[in-house]
């Protein structure tokens, strides 16, 4: 009887780098644009409830609102909120990405890659906060259909609080993924998050002279310190009177202080990094 010998083959596994951890982060954010840009389907399914609240529902209750806005249109007033919630949407749906690769088996093919979890956990947040400030980028577009002019510092200005928002909600979104092992109950938890987030941020409706518990519930929304720098932002190019400008933009206050504009951008930008480095630390627990 002959001996059967087996080859063996040495693997040599490559050590960590710079170059290859980043390789890794534009690796798994340029799979997710792929992803999202050739499902032309989801983009436009997207992108439905931003429009309905903003020509549907700001359409619909302008005759209500008319006396109270000071002329200002029911739509003009919302865009700044709508804004923040095409963001809000698409940061969280793109976040669940990672939940289905966890399904699928795709996830674990990248954890045996010879990368650390950072680069993949920062991967994901980065191309789910391109997607989520793309669709932000799409609704701004549309600025000029609401009353609201192209100018240039304001589109800048908009552009880059959107930004900042889609990778806030997305690092959010991630850590709730991590967290979460099924894609169906991350479903649930989305919604049970998203809507109360929408809701009570003031996308709708200004922030000043609410009930008490409401205003409270404001105040501790992430959501209200991106809606309010965006608005406001907003109306300081518009051409509407005092009175509008006071009753519409009257702004986020803390025991009758005026929240700045910067800090409410810093707390937002904070909150994100926060988020991103829970989830940084609670992925690298999964097995």
């Amino acid at each position: 009887m002959s001996a059967v010998v087996a080859d063996v083959v040495a693997v040599r596994v490559p050590e960590r780098t710079w170059r290859s951890e980043a390789r890794a982060v534009k690796t798994v954010w340029r799979r997710d644009l792929i992803r999202f840009v050739g499902n032309r389907a989801q983009t436009m399914t997207w992108l439905i409830q931003p429009l309905l609240f903003l020509f549907v529902l700001g359409s619909g209750l302008q005759s209500l609102s008319a006396a109270s806005t000071g002329g200002v249109d029911l739509k003009t007033f919302i865009f700044p909120g709508v804004l923040c919630v095409a963001v809000l949407f698409t940061g969280m749906i793109s976040a669940a990405s990672l939940v289905w690769d966890r399904e699928l088996g795709f996830l674990q093919e990248m954890l045996v890659a010879p990368v650390s979890r950072t680069s993949i956990l920062l991967g994901k947040c980065l191309g789910g906060a391109t997607i989520a400030a793309s669709q932000g980028v799409i609704v701004l577009a549309l600025a000029g259909l609401v009353g609201v002019p192209y100018d240039p510092v304001l589109l800048l200005g908009a552009v880059g609080l959107l930004v900042l928002l889609a990778f806030t909600v997305t690092a959010f979104g991630v850590l709730v993924a991590v967290t979460i092992k099924q894609a169906q109950a991350f479903t649930w938890v989305m919604q049970l998050i998203v809507f109360p987030m929408f809701f009570l941020s003031g996308a709708l409706y200004p922030v000043a002279g609410l009930p008490a518990w409401l205003e409270v519930l404001n105040r501790i929304n992430p959501l209200t310190y991106a809606v309010d720098p965006m608005r406001h932002l907003v109306f300081s190019h518009l051409d509407v009177s005092e009175a509008a400008r006071r009753a519409l933009d009257p702004g986020v206050t803390w025991f009758g202080w005026r929240v700045p504009s910067l800090v409410e951008v810093g707390m937002v930008l904070l909150l994100g990094l926060a988020m991103m480095a829970l989830s940084i630390r609670r992925f690298s627990r999964t097995d």
